[in-house]
């Protein structure tokens, strides 16, 4: 059963109560996500084991006040408790223990297919070597067999595009591990990216999907720049691309799929309260929209909850519900005779059939 969301009392998010059968109904649908980073989503009772492995933290003195530790005054301060949490993976047995935990928590939710981040660059630079981090991730998910998860590794914008490439020449080499494509999160307000024009190209000629964080700690500029520059297939956020009636018109135009995160988006206070959330106003000019949990253990959200809210706030129907799933399937990175299989698996089950 759904856990209960702690949107009502953490991070100053407010949300209308959810109704049990809408929470039960969203938790049974087979899911499909692909705005997820793996080090974002470590469970709580799983991070609080490795910060005890370490020593602990007199800020975080039990699992409870770990939870609550994870409430954000405004972006920069995520990417900084981001930083800390990740100063507790040290060894290479802590990716394959975190990366299975997270694995387990997929499974619990339904959610069948992932395309996942995950961040080598910070942990290279603590002297991870990026193969062994890799191979560790993948024995992880590995190892829970009821969830297909491949991976995107995020190349970060902070360390740098020559950084970046760097580590992008290691991953070339890594394909085999489930590597599907590339993406780029971090201080965007700080590194455009145009900074990463070249480093984009590269992946593209090496046979790497793409994907970037665009529009959510910047604005519209930003999301234009991910796609007349980096040229990229989805954009990660995208919310503000609403602030450019041109832009949505050419979101429109070329059913680019956008990676929303509409409680992630809170979280971070990019946005307020759902309730002002512009997730309504792109499904409605036909923007191609999917819905996901982002960091769904630091947020306190999950899948379920995004979809619930969207629901009890803003009026979203059952089959709107429906058709964003599709629009995960219909816009992953799967080739389209498994895009069809997943449909129809989907489309056949008890839970998608009923209404709540």
């Amino acid at each position: 059963m759904p856990t209960p969301s702690k949107y009502e009392s953490h991070n100053n998010i407010h949300m209308t109560p959810t109704p049990v059968n809408l929470t039960n109904w969203c938790y049974g649908l087979p899911k499909v996500e692909l705005h997820l980073h793996l080090e974002g989503a470590i469970p709580i009772p799983a991070l609080w084991e490795l910060v005890q492995k370490y020593g602990g933290d007199p800020r975080v003195p039990d699992e409870a006040a770990l939870q609550q530790y994870f409430t954000f005054r405004d972006f920069p301060h995520f990417i900084e408790l981001w930083i800390w949490k990740n100063g507790f993976l040290r060894e290479y047995d802590d990716f394959e223990f975190f990366s299975a935990a997270v694995a387990r928590s997929l499974r619990a939710e339904n959610i069948q297919y992932v395309e996942a981040f995950f961040s080598p660059s910070r942990f290279k630079q603590a002297g991870l070597n990026t193969g062994r981090m890799i191979e560790a991730v993948r024995a992880g998910l590995d190892s829970v067999t009821e969830v297909e998860v491949a991976l995107i590794p995020d190349l970060v914008r902070d360390v740098g595009p020559d950084y970046a490439s760097g580590v992008l020449d290691e991953l070339s080499e890594l394909r085999s591990f489930g590597l599907i494509g590339i993406g780029l999160g971090g201080s965007e307000h700080s590194h455009p990216p145009e900074l990463f024009s070249d480093l984009y190209s590269r992946a593209r000629k090496i046979g790497f999907h793409t994907t970037v964080h665009a529009g959510e700690a910047a604005g519209a500029k930003s999301v234009w720049g991910a796609i007349n520059t980096l040229k990229v297939e989805r954009i990660g956020h995208g919310i503000r691309a609403i602030e450019d009636p041109d832009l949505m018109r050419h979101l429109v135009e070329r059913q680019m799929p956008i990676e929303m995160c509409p409680l992630s988006n809170i979280a971070t206070g990019v946005v307020d309260s759902i309730s002002d959330h512009p997730i309504r106003q792109f499904v409605d000019q036909g923007v191609l929209v999917t819905v996901n949990s982002d960091d769904p253990a630091m947020f306190g959200n999950s899948l379920t909850g995004d979809y619930t809210a969207l629901m009890t706030d803003l009026a979203f129907t059952p089959g709107e519900i429906r058709k964003l799933i599709l629009n995960g399937i219909e816009s992953s990175w799967l080739d389209s005779e498994r895009k069809l299989s997943l449909r129809t698996e989907f489309t056949a089950t008890d839970e998608w059939t009923r209404n709540p």
